[in-house]
């Protein structure tokens, strides 16, 4: 199997600037691996660090301390100290990211929204709109929906088109922060079929999931996060 992530050493502290520079640690000594065509289910009690770990995965949060090493274009590279311009290259290449809320520019249409992934890296657009609106229909976000922006639908809808986006485009890395939140059983199915599917092609996956039973079904292991006032 080829390592598709590996940290060393991690640490995170947050610095509360307006209240006296109070520092909250998140997480620290942090270390763990992922192969390719693994999932990696991230759990732990609330304030743990999960979200900060899959933002510093993603390159959206500095560590302050350690490696963070993804597999990019056939090497490692390192998101702690890599410069700006080669994590957004990593963001566009490899690095699929889910999370719970959907930013996009307002008035922009939901298909274009998911398709936008798939044309930067250029494909073709009448092409790639034709993919983002099978995965959608997938999805149960109906035809009629597909021309109008997501700013009104409702929080399962836009998390749907979240999951759309992310999965446009076979990453060999997926980020997924509570994917099923918020979604019914049905769509729920939909979303676990997606996962399991990029898992077997060879993505590695890192995710939240606070649906045990999801979990239990996507997950080939789990790393739970302790949050360090606990731990210490």
């Amino acid at each position: 199997m080829t390592q598709m992530i590996r940290l060393e050493d991690l640490a995170k502290t947050f610095v509360l600037h307006l209240q006296g520079r109070t520092e909250l640690p998140v997480f620290e000594n942090l270390d763990l691996t992922v192969e390719q065509g693994e999932c990696l289910a991230l759990t732990g009690p609330s304030g743990a660090g999960k979200s900060t770990l899959l933002r510093s995965l993603c390159g959206n949060y500095l560590p302050d301390r350690g490696r963070a090493l993804i597999r990019h274009d056939g090497e490692m590279l390192d998101l702690v100290a890599a410069p700006p311009r080669a994590i957004l290259t990593a963001r566009r290449l490899t690095l699929g990211y889910v999370s719970q809320f959907l930013r996009v520019i307002p008035r922009i249409p939901t298909v274009d929204i998911v398709a936008e992934p798939a044309v930067t890296l250029g494909m073709e657009r009448d092409a790639a709109r034709t993919k983002a609106a099978a995965l959608l229909s997938r999805l149960n976000i109906g035809a009629e929906l597909h021309a109008l922006a997501p700013a009104t639908f409702s929080g399962g809808e836009q998390q749907r088109v979240n999951v759309a986006r992310g999965f446009i485009v076979n990453y060999p890395i997926l980020l997924l922060d509570e994917p099923t939140a918020s979604l019914d059983a049905a769509n729920r199915d939909v979303v676990v079929d997606l996962i399991l599917e990029a898992r077997e092609r060879g993505a590695a996956i890192v995710g939240i999931f606070h649906d045990e039973a999801v979990r239990k079904r996507v997950a080939d292991r789990t790393f739970d996060l302790l949050p360090q006032q606990a731990a210490a």
